[in-house]
């Protein structure tokens, strides 16, 4: 919809593109900022609009940052169903979704990942977000696991627990690299994220 004002002609944008412009401009301002230090202002800065236009669809910044978070990492979400969906044997889609999501790989999620688990320390709301979205992560990987036991491709006694040490592995590369930048080479990442997923899969290392 085209509105005029002062003789501008302007785009006036739906609810849900407004919404989606607006997480999109928080992520950016978290990227550069840190989710503790962004403030409303920030992101109304950043498109040239007001504090209480963005007030208007998030009542708090709590509430603001919390959705950014979602937004972005649901996208990650997504892909990782897409690479874990394809018709494939369940360890080649694994094997696809850890080189993916290696902190090495074209996961975009990582620093705000980062940023959740810091800040989700004194911000509950933010916290409930991060940890359902993780819950989900698991959730994709232990179907898959469940699905490559049960078609005898490898004999993963607990998926569960696999999808657990897994991704927790991958947490922890994710910190030492993005965080500590230079430690570890990617070869080396990619090497050790293959290692875990063969022991948890219960394949031998030459599968590697």
């Amino acid at each position: 919809m085209l509105c005029r004002l002062h003789g501008v002609v302007r785009v006036r944008l739906s609810v849900a593109e407004r919404r989606a412009e607006l997480l999109r401009a928080t992520v950016g301002q978290i990227e550069a900022r840190g989710a503790t230090a962004v403030r409303i202002s920030d992101v109304a800065a950043a498109l040239g609009v007001s504090n209480a236009l963005v007030l208007y669809h998030f009542s708090t910044k709590e509430q603001l940052v919390a959705a950014a978070f979602a937004h972005a990492a649901e996208e990650d979400l997504a892909q990782l169903r897409r690479i874990l969906g394809r018709r494939a044997t369940a360890e080649r889609r694994l094997r696809a979704a850890v080189r993916w999501y290696a902190p090495t790989g074209q996961a975009k999620g990582w620093r705000l990942w980062i940023e959740a688990w810091a800040a989700g320390l004194r911000d509950p709301e933010l916290r409930g977000v991060a940890a359902s979205l993780d819950r989900e992560w698991k959730d994709a990987l232990t179907a898959v696991i469940e699905e490559g036991v049960a078609a005898g491709e490898f004999p993963c006694p607990d998926p569960s627990g696999a999808a657990w040490r897994l991704t927790a592995c991958l947490d922890g590369l994710a910190v030492q690299t993005t965080v500590y930048a230079g430690g570890l080479s990617r070869a080396t990442m990619l090497r050790w994220a293959d290692a875990t997923l063969d022991r948890e899969l219960g394949l031998p290392p030459a599968t590697a």
